[in-house]
This record gives structure tokens, C-alpha cells and sequence, in this order.
């Protein structure tokens, strides 16, 4: 029991952050590039109550913690009007971006939390922050990866889009109302984990080595 409670107390934050960073960030980049949509809901925020799902951002989170397996969850999406955009075709590219960038960053701001951890003496705080800063780089990782899944509605579903000629990318957009019982579908049968596990652990390697934290 003390080690579940360690866990959440560990992954809590890192998990809110990097699910609300990510939210943010569309909402940001859909008004840069002229939808003022989420912004006029409130969803352009760092509050993470505005992002939070208590489904997929508190119990789902949670259960992947205590069961195992490829952190799943989700936030409430934040409304973009891809219409209102100057550029909807290209600008989409930038808006569905925008949430997996802010996880990459998200990744590099725990891997400096790691180091400052590593050049503090040993005290009862260097410990948890080197922990967190180990669950937040791979909670971010894992989602900026599975968000850039080539499945609509995820990220990298819209990207396809955006760069895809107009009939094929007409074609694609069609599977979005089918693309989170595929996505579940994965996950339940394993194959999620054997698709993107790679790559986690590939992008995960790559931000250790990057800031020489030798974890």
C-alpha cells in the first residue's frame, strides 16, 4: 500500500503538468494562427481544472499505475475551429503539434529537475526529485508519442491530414469517429504497447544521453 500511495505522490504532478501543458498548448497555437476558440472558453490556461477529465485524467492515470502497463489517458480536448484558422490545412499542422512539442519540452524541464536533484548533497529532498523528474520525463514522453500516433482524432492523425493530399487526407479524416475504439482496441490487446513501446524508450534514451543524467 505504501508504495501505491509512493507512486501517485511521485507521478501526480508530472501527470497533471504534462496533460495540461498539452491542452494549453493547442489553444495557444489555434489563436496564433487565428481561432480564438478555446481561448474565449477559458481553455488557453494553465489551471489544470479547465483540462481535467476525471475520467481519463484522474482514474484512467491512476489504474495504469497500480495495474502496469503504457500510461493511458486523456484530457478534455480543446476546441479548435480548424475553419477559423487563416491556413486550415496547413495551420492544422501546427495546432495538432503544438501539444506533443509542449510534452518534448515538458521532458527537457524534468530532465533539468533530475540534474538539480544530482547536485544537491544527499537530503530528504534529492531523492523525490530525482524520481519525479524520472516519472515526468517518461510521462511525457509516452504521451508526445502516442499523441503523434497516425490515428485521427489523435495529433498525429491531424498531421497526416494536413499533409496529405486534399482526397486522400478527405479519406483519412473519415476514420475519426472510429479512432478511439481502434486506439482502445490496441491497447487492450497488447498491441499499443508493441507499437509505440519502441519509440518510447528509443526518445526516453536519447533525453538521458542528452543531458548526461546517467539513469
Amino acid at each position: 500500500m505504501d508504495s501505491i500511495v509512493q507512486s501517485i505522490a511521485i507521478h501526480a504532478l508530472p501527470i497533471v503538468l504534462a496533460i495540461t501543458l498539452h491542452e494549453a498548448a493547442h489553444g495557444y497555437v489555434a489563436k496564433h494562427f487565428g481561432d480564438s476558440t478555446a481561448y474565449v472558453q477559458g481553455r488557453v490556461s494553465l489551471n489544470p481544472v479547465r483540462h481535467i477529465d476525471p475520467v481519463g485524467t484522474v482514474l484512467l492515470p491512476l489504474l495504469t499505475l497500480v495495474l502496469g502497463g503504457i500510461l493511458f489517458g486523456w484530457a478534455k480536448p480543446v476546441p479548435v475551429d480548424y475553419s477559423a484558422l487563416r491556413h486550415p490545412k496547413q495551420d492544422m499542422l501546427w495546432v495538432a503539434l503544438a501539444g506533443p512539442g509542449a510534452n518534448l519540452c515538458m521532458a527537457f524541464f524534468w530532465a533539468c529537475v533530475i540534474r538539480l536533484g544530482m547536485g544537491l548533497p544527499e537530503s530528504d529532498l534529492a531523492r523525490p526529485m530525482i524520481l519525479m523528474g524520472e516519472a515526468g520525463i517518461r510521462i511525457n514522453v509516452i504521451l508526445m508519442v502516442l499523441n503523434l500516433l497516425p490515428l485521427p482524432p489523435l495529433d498525429g492523425g491531424r498531421v497526416a491530414v494536413s499533409l496529405l493530399p486534399p482526397r486522400m487526407a478527405h479519406r483519412f479524416a473519415q476514420i475519426e469517429p472510429y479512432g478511439f475504439m481502434i486506439l482502445l482496441l490496441l491497447l487492450v490487446t497488447g498491441m499499443l504497447g508493441a507499437i509505440i513501446g519502441p519509440f518510447i524508450e528509443a526518445a526516453i534514451y536519447l533525453v538521458v544521453w542528452f543531458f548526461d543524467l546517467g539513469i
